[in-house]
């Protein structure tokens, strides 16, 4: 990435935050193994409660077998080294294919949208017909997702791009923001159509093949599923003990993650201003050798010169810029809210624990003695330990994704920034480059000239 270095009067360049006082090299890795038997302790669960064999595991390595003291993004080089890993995700057979294109604008005496068309193709038995195609809005997104998050409350739901305009973006309806939003879209779907247990579900199928969504949407709220409905309401104000020591991890890596990855966002953004006002200056500057150029014949071509060279700067600080904004930037913004939707799905995880943790008191409180656990316990056990297995596997496809997501990305920008440096080299070649050569040696001399005329 390229631009000015810094802002003027910006002095030093000032050192990325950390996440603390102390150096980040000093700090224990998030899903490093406690430090001490302290430390394990307080992650653990309490000892008195018989919990389940996936809340026992103390296994510290994430589910995708990656080695725990190389799992945080730290920094800028552990990130890039774990990107030198395999690029396959799982092997998986595709039989689900969808695309998000052909944005159409729709004004209506009540509002102005934006619709897309959703193309999908299947061989799989549960749909009619091998292709559909519908179009949909951005509210259909939205109760897509909804929808997902209520009936599969243990997996983790794609993020949406972000419904109001984003920063710096002033007309919603513009090419640039609808091209961005339909490749956000699109890889919504692509993401639930490649995941096994979300593309089955019945609201995906819905929203992808029914040529009017409104008739669903007006039959209401469906009721949450029984374990959603634990989730939302059974726990009260019980606080849950202890997360087990994997999922305590867990979420200490998407905490460093996101604070990462925000910082560098907020960085991006600064870069790309700053671009775009040297290049409103670099669009003023250019043609006033060409001005100069008519006044001066003896000056006129190799002043003609510099300023084709300047031009052929715009065109190519442009261009990164356009990149940086359009493909960088909304990789960086995907994965912060994905991180926040892995957050969510681990504070279910921790409300289902703390229900199974209410109900083990409450049965240990009363006097008589029962043979067997109750059986609204057991229940609770069984969706604990789904939440826990859900999780963990949605935790591995997160990862192989934000893996190859993340070397495309990075290793994209960097062949951006090499071509955008050779375009500048490669504007003062041949003639431009003689002429370029003739300019800057008269100028230097008139302005030696200069200098002694003055002293």
């Amino acid at each position: 990435m390229s631009g000015p270095a810094a802002a003027p009067g910006s002095g030093t360049p000032k050192a990325l935050p950390s996440s603390g006082p102390r150096s980040l090299r000093d700090m224990p890795h998030p899903l490093a193994p406690a430090a001490s038997e302290e430390a394990a302790a307080a992650l653990s669960p309490s000892p008195d409660l018989p919990l389940p064999r996936s809340i026992a595991d103390k296994d510290l390595s994430l589910p995708n077998g990656t080695p725990v003291d190389t799992s945080s993004p730290a920094s800028s080089s552990s990130l890039l080294n774990r990107l030198q890993l395999d690029d396959d995700l799982d092997g998986e057979t595709r039989d689900l294919f969808v695309t998000v294109d052909d944005p159409k604008k729709h004004v209506c005496t009540m509002e102005t949208y934006i619709t897309y068309r959703v193309t999908t193709k299947t061989t799989r038995a549960e749909f009619d017909l091998p292709e559909y195609s519908v179009r949909r809005r951005y509210q259909d997104f939205d109760w897509l997702r909804n929808k997902l998050e209520e009936s599969q409350p243990t997996h983790l739901i794609p993020p949406l791009p972000e419904k109001f305009v984003m920063k710096g973006v002033v007309d919603r309806f513009s090419e640039e923001f609808v091209e961005t939003r339909r490749k956000a879209l699109d890889k919504f779907l692509k993401r639930i159509a490649d995941h096994p247990v979300l593309s089955f579900n019945e609201h995906f199928n819905v929203f992808l093949t029914a040529k009017d969504l409104n008739a669903y949407k007006k039959q209401g709220m469906a009721l949450l599923s029984k374990m959603g409905e634990s989730v939302k309401y059974v726990t009260g104000g019980y606080k849950l003990r202890s997360r087990p020591l994997e999922f305590a991890a867990m979420g200490e890596y998407l905490d460093v993650f996101a604070l990462k990855l925000g910082t560098i966002d907020r960085i991006a953004q600064r870069i790309i201003k700053e671009q775009l006002e040297y290049l409103v200056e670099l669009r003023e500057y250019g043609p006033v050798y060409s001005t100069w150029g008519g006044l001066e014949v003896e000056l006129g071509e190799p002043l003609e010169g510099v300023s084709a060279c300047i031009g052929n700067c715009c065109t190519a600080l442009e261009e990164l810029s356009e990149d940086m904004t359009e493909d960088f930037l909304p990789v960086l913004r995907e994965y912060i809210l994905y991180s926040e939707s892995m957050k969510n799905v681990l504070k279910k995880r921790d409300q289902v624990q703390a229900e199974y943790e209410a109900k083990l008191e409450a049965v240990a409180l009363k006097k008589e003695d029962r043979p067997k656990v109750p059986t609204d316990v057991e229940k609770c056990q069984d969706r604990v330990e789904c939440f826990n297995a859900d999780l963990k596997a949605d935790m591995e496809r997160w990862q192989n994704s934000k893996r190859q997501d993340f070397r495309q990305l990075l290793m994209g920008m960097a062949d951006k920034n090499i071509q955008y440096y050779e375009k500048l080299i490669s504007c003062s070649t041949g003639d431009e480059d003689h002429a370029f050569e003739i300019g800057l040696l008269y100028m230097i001399e008139t302005w030696s000239e200069g200098i002694v005329v003055c002293n």
